[in-house]
């Protein structure tokens, strides 16, 4: 197979990391480096020119994104060493018909981004009437934290046109081989390697993929959304969850009954009342493998859960309990590890009066919690997101995930948190 064109996307503000990550990432393996939009916006055409005078013999691409004034915009990034200018497909044809014309004089190559048109096939059509070099199929962050699926697309649009093919857009070393399979010629990856605490490890990693191929079937993706949900969450941790929503979603004052709990499951609800334990224990009954029982208890005084209950979800395989409310049996429960987070610890129990409600839609911890929502809960405390965001929110905090881990590499180099963020370049002024 002839070999594929391996592109970093630089999308980062400070163009040190930027030159760091690109030293680490071209002795990975890769072929192109790419000043990403955030870093051109950030540091302007310099960071074209310091690219190119570092990397000499690297081609180096321009993410301009332009949609007005083609042909000065190329002009621009062509003078201060890009050899691929990146324009996007959405620009009026004059405009796109500029860039073209702009790239020819200057000896450069342009690549046309479809990402947003409303019709990615018939646009990279007219993209290759007109005589571009490089078509981009690209599903934007925002919409692959939605779902959308890069290479569906790679497929339909490879299937259309001759022009040869770049992609773009969550990749990692799996799918960029089948991206390769697929017939892109250019392979962009971003956060699996900029973001990555080992640059250099990642990019072999995804060198090795793309060279050697791996055999079409089975894809991440093809699994069942809630397999790719819940390992997403199992991999990040609730503050990283936190940063996702926005400081949204957490459970107030509710803590783990011990330590070293990881919690990740779907909710079975539970509406009960003071001292009622019958529903949350019937909940049992009702909520299937892997689910867990949340449960508004409405008392601080009386427990409505303890050991035996907290056996009978274990032999079930229930994932946990999260009561905005008392426990009981404490020492039992630590002994059997079932992952128990409550407000408050007593020992007394009530009575089972079968008054309250199961999967009905509830206030926990002060968070509204409806059936099927997504549980985390780990040693910092809970977090509810709900079902129809999960998938958005897990691949956010994923990515959240990503940034600390290079950061964390970073000052372990040496550099203080601050430093690595240039905390003081972005105070407001």
């Amino acid at each position: 197979m002839e070999k594929k064109i391996l592109q970093v996307a630089l999308d980062v503000l400070e163009l040190k990391r930027a030159i760091e990550i690109g030293k680490e990432s071209l002795e990975g393996g890769a072929d192109w480096l790419e000043a990403g939009t955030p870093l051109i916006k950030s540091e302007g055409m310099n960071a074209i020119r310091m690219l190119k005078e570092v990397f000499p013999d690297v081609k180096i691409v321009a993410d301009m994104k332009t949609t007005d004034t083609g042909a000065i915009e190329v002009e621009m990034a062509a003078k201060s060493g890009a050899s691929v200018v990146s324009i996007l497909a959405v620009a009026d044809n004059a405009v796109i018909e500029e860039a073209v014309k702009s790239a020819r004089k200057y000896g450069v190559a342009i690549m046309v981004d479809i990402m947003n048109v409303e019709d990615p096939v018939r646009r990279a059509e007219e993209m290759e009437e007109m005589g571009v070099d490089y078509v981009c199929v690209h599903v934007g962050i925002d919409q692959q934290m939605r779902g959308m699926d890069t290479l569906n697309l790679l497929e339909k649009v490879s299937a259309a046109i001759d022009t040869p093919l770049a992609v773009a857009g969550g990749l990692d070393a799996e799918l960029a081989s089948e991206a390769v399979n697929l017939g892109a010629e250019v392979v962009i990856v971003g956060g699996n390697i900029t973001r990555s605490a080992n640059v250099r490890e990642s990019t072999v990693k995804i060198r090795e993929s793309m060279d050697l191929g791996m055999e079409k079937g089975a894809r991440k993706r093809e699994r069942a959304l809630d397999e790719q949900i819940f390992e997403l969450f199992m991999q990040v941790s609730t503050p990283n969850i936190s940063d996702a929503m926005h400081r949204k979603g957490v459970m107030r004052d509710i803590k783990p009954l011990f330590e070293d709990i990881k919690l990740v499951g779907k909710a079975v609800t539970v509406q009960t009342f003071e001292g009622d334990w019958a529903k949350p224990v019937e909940a049992t009954d009702v909520a299937k493998e892997g689910d867990v029982i949340v449960v508004y208890a409405g008392s601080k005084d009386v427990a409505p859960w303890g050991e035996l209950a907290s056996w009978s979800c274990k032999q079930r395989g229930i994932a946990g309990i999260v009561i905005d409310g008392a426990v009981r049996d404490v020492g039992e429960i630590k002994r059997l590890r079932f992952p128990v987070f409550a407000k408050y610890v007593v020992p007394n129990a009530g009575e089972p009066k079968g008054f309250g409600e199961i999967n009905a839609e509830i206030q926990c911890g002060g968070q509204e919690v409806k059936p099927e929502d997504w549980i985390i809960g780990d040693d910092n405390g809970v977090v509810v997101v709900p079902k129809e965001h999960a998938y958005e929110i897990a691949r956010r905090a994923k990515e959240v995930w990503k940034n600390e881990e290079r950061v964390r590499e970073e000052i372990k180099r040496g550099k203080t948190l601050s430093q690595v963020l240039d905390l003081y370049k972005w105070e407001k002024r």
